[in-house]
């Protein structure tokens, strides 16, 4: 799919940091039967160049699915974020694993609590959580259930961080509220001269995948990462982020919600 005349070109921004576009928009499958979007993201930009991003998909059959995609993107980032805000940081891979470990069970945590407090099963509240840290020189990830992450490093090779974790049967993955979700979680520890970051659901991975490798799609993150890195308004790049993600090209292919965060250092 080629998406390089879908967004307006824009001035690059001169100032060195992390620039951001994300949105989360409701597919046509949940606008048909009226269910909300089930998708959730969340980032915060910390100093010394560090962004911690997150995205969570709730399980469409979770009667609170939504809920809990929200808390646990929002309860991982700030896990990270009180982490970090002590010095030193994490100076190898097994350290950043501890903390991306942390942060996962932290979510957990959190969801379970959630749906204590409104009387339900930690099931009501199912989510899948992609999780991951990005500095100029390194980029660790988490991820619990589908959807996937995706650096690109200077040169602009794509590198696949993580990728789809799915069930013992078609359409069914793991969740962060599984049994063996954090025993099994996926944590990917990549070092390099960092230059654009990609999350997206499970909504758009099989656009953005060659499925039979498990590689990213080249023509698809491609111009993505070039949009991103002109954008000179993050509020303006998220509006247009939503008209793409809600266009004609993409609604043909999916009906799944879409989430899509793209970042790039600059």
């Amino acid at each position: 799919m080629n998406v390089n005349d879908f967004f307006r070109q824009k001035n690059t921004v001169e100032e060195v940091g992390w620039r951001v576009a994300a949105a989360s928009v409701r597919g046509r499958g949940h606008e048909k039967v009226g269910q909300l979007c089930q998708d959730a993201h969340c980032w915060e930009k910390l100093p010394e160049g560090i962004l911690v991003a997150a995205v969570a998909d709730g399980a469409g059959s979770a009667n609170l699915g939504k809920v809990g995609a929200i808390v646990a993107a929002q309860t991982a980032v700030e896990t990270v974020r009180d982490r970090l805000a002590t010095p030193p940081l994490p100076n190898d891979d097994s350290e950043w694993r501890v903390l991306l470990n942390d942060a996962l069970t932290v979510a957990r945590t959190t969801v379970e609590a959630e749906a204590v407090a409104c009387q339900l099963s930690a099931r009501e509240l199912a989510t899948t959580l992609i999780l991951v840290v990005a500095t100029p020189s390194l980029v660790v990830a988490a991820q619990i259930g589908d959807g996937v992450a995706v650096a690109s490093d200077q040169q602009g090779n794509l590198i696949s961080l993580t990728a789809p974790q799915f069930g013992e049967y078609i359409n069914e993955t793991t969740f962060l509220v599984s049994p063996q979700a954090l025993d099994t979680a996926q944590i990917t520890f990549w070092q390099g001269e960092t230059a654009k970051i990609a999350l997206l659901s499970d909504g758009l991975q099989m656009l953005a995948l060659e499925l039979d490798r498990g590689k990213p799609y080249a023509p698809f993150f491609s111009p993505l990462f070039h949009f991103v890195a002109q954008i000179k308004d993050e509020t303006e790049a998220k509006d247009q982020l939503v008209a793409f993600l809600r266009s004609p090209r993409i609604a043909e292919r999916t009906d799944d919600d879409l989430t899509l965060l793209l970042a790039t250092l600059g």
